[in-house]
């Protein structure tokens, strides 16, 4: 195993992962395309990372993010996973319409992979052309760069390409590449395939690797084994991150092992969305009939994906296969009552509650039972009670946006006697609401929309609700439009990942 941080403060790119060797990744040139045409351009993010160009004035850097020429020292890779899909072990998965440039090393040090997602065909597709749609390009972009304004941990984008061509899944759409950036692309899929598919061959070579990449610093017994470390972190990342998103009303839509990123990053969003008016079975994806990964499944789906990691570790664990086996258990047992209390504080911090104690549980659950019964709108009725508990109501576009049935009015003057009870601060609790409820965020009809207008040729609608998704938690002149539900005839009741 051989991994290195960066020394230096020098920006560009690194491979220590291809450096494992053959078995953990193949050489993959570029597939170019016919007429490339930038959609959008992340010069934050771009700026974060230390980028050196830009596509809007240099054709070489929008070449490069379509795949046609290659950046200084990039040695593109396509790496190999497994996964389980839908319940079901697939033994060979792999970037099939992916290509990893390298790792990017940022100006402070920070290590990113930067990979081409819709690049072409790569030795992992299947069959398949390696292309991705226009569709959910702007998808995966516009949500992405919402969840990291929103606070998430998050896969980004620093750039979305449109390549001239078309690609054909149910009919024939404009095709478009991404720039993804992620702490890493290493997934429980990729410590399924050596466990599971190559008998165990790599399997310490690449635990060694990520604890390295990741975990070296993390909370935690310094003198465990590697994968002990390795599982304790991630039961840690899936917990936190899975918190957040049932705090947020964000629907993933493809839980499997192979989009589960062992940094705690979101990643794939294809077919995700955010619920309007909250309902428990949300889902959105197309392909997921049964509803096996809709919102109130996904704490637990997450938490069968952790105990999937765990069996593929059994050997490295402890030579021992009882005691093994009883470490590992004792590690993912822990799952639940992590997912609880981080769940616990986003609810206490939404509702404007110095904490959630068993005495409140039933306020809580007939906060939700009336959302439920009510069909009320996730996001605003959380942000009405912000905006009720500041004393800021009618100073805010709330009463052109939301109103407050009767059962909500009732509720919250119950709400209102428990929040008299708050210990400490009352004033900061109160005003954290503000960091929590985000008034903002990307709503499936607006997504789509996006979609329409991006696909036509009119790139300014995107980019104006682009920008306007960077500061989700303040309210702006004309955010009635941009943060009201969707009207009956928008709705959006299916998303598509474009595969």
């Amino acid at each position: 195993m051989e991994f290195r941080e960066a020394a230096t403060a020098a920006p560009g790119f690194d491979h220590s992962y291809a450096r494992l060797g053959e078995r953990f990744s193949t050489p993959h040139s570029l597939d170019p395309v016919s007429e490339p045409r930038l959609i959008f351009w992340n010069q934050q993010l771009a700026d974060y990372l230390g980028w050196p160009a830009d596509p809007i004035s240099d054709p070489v850097q929008l070449a490069a993010l379509a795949g046609n020429e290659r950046l200084t020292d990039s040695q593109p890779i396509a790496t190999v996973y497994a996964g389980h899909q839908f319940g079901q072990f697939n033994p060979q998965l792999g970037d099939g319409r992916a290509t990893l440039l390298g790792e990017w090393i940022t100006p402070t040090g920070q290590r990113f992979d930067i990979q081409l997602k819709g690049a072409g065909p790569t030795p992992y597709s299947r069959g398949g052309d390696g292309r991705a749609p226009m569709g959910p390009v702007v998808r995966e972009y516009v949500v992405s760069e919402a969840m990291a304004a929103l606070g998430v941990p998050t896969s980004r984008a620093l750039a979305a390409v449109a390549t001239g061509e078309r690609v054909f899944r149910n009919r024939a759409e404009p095709g478009a590449i991404l720039t993804r950036v992620a702490s890493s692309h290493l997934r429980v899929g990729t410590i399924q395939f050596f466990a599971m598919t190559r008998g165990g061959e790599g399997l310490k070579d690449l635990v060694d690797y990520v604890v390295a990449r990741h975990f070296a610093t993390s909370d935690g017994d310094a003198d465990a084994k590697p994968a002990v470390r390795l599982l304790e972190g991630v039961c840690q990342h899936f917990a936190r991150l899975v918190a957040h998103w049932q705090a947020l009303g964000f629907v993933h839509g493809v839980l499997n092992t192979d989009n589960a990123l062992l940094c705690g990053e979101t990643i794939d969003f294809g077919p995700c969305a955010f619920m309007d008016h909250f309902d428990p079975q949300a889902s959105f994806s197309s392909i997921d009939r049964q509803g096996r990964y809709a919102w109130h499944n996904q704490p637990g789906i997450m938490h069968w994906n952790l105990a999937v990691l765990a069996e593929c570790l059994l050997p490295l664990i402890d030579d021992s296969a009882e005691a093994g086996q009883q470490i590992a258990q004792s590690i993912v047992d822990r799952y639940p009552l992590l997912f609880h209390s981080h769940h616990q504080n986003w609810l206490a911090s939404k509702l404007g509650l110095d904490h959630i104690h068993d005495s409140d549980a039933a306020l809580v659950q007939t906060f939700h039972d009336t959302l439920t019964t009510e069909k009320l709108d996730f996001t605003l009725a959380f942000r009405w009670l912000t905006e009720q508990a500041n004393g800021n109501l009618e100073h805010s576009p709330l009463p052109e946006l939301f109103t407050a049935p009767a059962p909500l009015q009732a509720w919250a003057a119950q709400w209102s006697d428990r929040r008299k009870h708050n210990t400490g601060d009352q004033k900061l609790v109160t005003a954290n609401m503000y960091r929590v409820n985000p008034a903002i965020i990307p709503r499936n009809h607006l997504v789509q929309r996006a979609i329409d207008t991006v696909e036509s040729g009119n790139l300014e609608w995107g980019q104006a609700w682009v920008d306007r998704l960077a500061s989700p938690y303040e309210w702006r002149d004309g955010d009635e439009d941009w943060a009201r539900p969707p009207h009956d005839e928008e709705r959006v009741t299916q998303t598509f990942c474009g595969t």
